[in-house]
């Protein structure tokens, strides 16, 4: 099987642990063998081309090799002057610390994987980003798996992962349901946080954003612009996010329609789905066969940039006519005409809760208990040009500052840490 797993940080010593020799090796000695106490056991081997140890930096710096050793891997405190002089010895002679070898000592690679069910959705590229930026502030690096929509891609990619000793995984699950076997065997065997979507109940701890909260918001903000007649359109697969948009949109649209049944249109998340789900609308509307729709709710914003585009060719007027709302607030979103009224997620908090989770579970082997985050998170850096102008925000949800988590309680695995709109 093709094998698409990929470095997404520099940083890693790409030499294979398994072809690691010791010089001082011989006939009778490999029940001998251990790993190294020091870089400078192995450096010799993977590195011949370099000859600076821990040694001369420890004889530059006037320090010994175990304090050299502390300071290079900020594995215990040591005085700012000492820790100074360790560094710019450090820098001066060109010391590189050795990946391979502080990974046979420490029995960790410093890495964490990372795997995606879509990358080309550019909803992830900002996701990987954020959690980039959190993990390498921790030392650690990120292996980027993407799983192209199936479930045993996924399978493989995170098992692949695992084979290359990661320390840890975060994962946004393909499917809910079909996601669930290997989602649920790596979980035993390194501690493991679900992004953005949910293998069900007692898995994996999972980090969110309120998806009804959003689509709340919303339906709300499209109630305020005298709108009455909205219609969905949605994916129609198990991916929970894509359940939880649609459901939520169920339940709060008969506040705008009494009596009448929700008008859905269900697909995929893409701008190509927008685009066909448009066309059916529409032409349902023209025959008669269908309402006439004012607002397009759309359940993320790719399906709201093909909406947009469809209905302009179609010649209808966006807004004024026909209003169209986004989630996610992806990249793209501010430079579509109209510009997508969306739902931003807070992508940074997600990241830094995900990793503090994974962070807490690497040093104590334990659950990390629940938090959710007290915050408005709104469409306002998109224009909101393609619902009336408006940004999709409501202020404060509850008394927490906007961005604070508030009290932490103790829960087994599968607790949702909502990021909460």
């Amino acid at each position: 099987m093709e094998d698409c797993v990929t470095p997404f940080q520099l940083g890693l010593n790409q030499v294979e642990p398994a072809l690691i020799t010791f010089a001082d090796l011989r006939p009778g000695t490999r029940d001998r063998i251990r790993p190294p106490d020091s870089d400078e056991e192995v450096v010799a081997a993977v590195n011949p081309g370099s000859d600076v140890t821990l040694r001369d930096v420890a004889r530059a710096s006037g320090c010994s090799v175990s304090t050299v050793s502390r300071v290079l891997a900020n594995s215990r405190p040591v005085g700012a002057g000492t820790a100074r002089r360790v560094r710019e010895a450090a820098e001066r002679l060109g010391y590189r610390p050795n990946q391979v070898a502080r990974a046979l000592r420490s029995r960790s690679t410093a890495t964490v994987g990372l795997v995606l069910p879509q990358i080309t959705n550019p909803f992830y590229p900002t996701l990987v980003r954020e959690l980039t930026h959190v993990l390498d502030e921790r030392g650690r690096a990120v292996l980027l798996a993407d799983c192209d929509d199936d479930p045993a891609k996924e399978a493989a990619r995170i098992e692949s992962l695992l084979a290359r000793q990661v320390d840890a995984l975060l994962v946004v699950p393909v499917d809910e349901h079909r996601s669930r076997p290997a989602v649920t065997a790596a979980a035993a065997r390194v501690p493991l946080v679900l992004l953005d979507r949910s293998c069900g109940p007692g898995v994996a701890d999972l980090v969110a954003v309120d998806n009804a909260a959003g689509m709340a918001l919303v339906l709300d903000h499209l109630a305020a612009q005298g709108r009455r007649r909205p219609c969905y359109i949605g994916a129609d697969g198990t991916a929970s996010a894509a359940a939880e948009r649609r459901a939520a949109y169920e339940a709060g649209v008969t506040s705008l329609t009494p009596g009448e049944p929700p008008l859905l249109a269900l697909g995929d998340f893409s701008a190509a789905w927008g685009r066909e789900a448009v066309d059916r609308l529409w032409n349902e509307r023209q025959r008669g066969d269908g309402p006439a729709f004012d607002a397009v709710v759309c359940g993320n914003d790719l399906i709201a940039l093909g909406a947009i585009q469809r209905l302009r060719q179609l010649g209808a007027d966006v807004p004024g006519q026909i209003a169209v709302t986004g989630f996610d607030d992806v990249p793209p979103a501010d430079l579509a005409d109209p510009a997508v009224t969306t739902v931003r997620q807070p992508v940074r908090d997600i990241a830094v809760e995900a990793v503090r989770l994974l962070e807490r579970r690497l040093a104590t082997g334990q659950d990390a208990g629940h938090s959710t985050y007290g915050e408005s998170v709104g469409g306002e850096s998109a224009d909101g040009e393609s619902a009336d102008g408006g940004p999709v925000d409501s202020g404060p949800t509850d008394s927490a500052r906007p961005g604070a988590p508030t009290a932490a309680s103790p829960s087994g695995a599968g607790t949702r840490h909502a990021v909460r709109l």
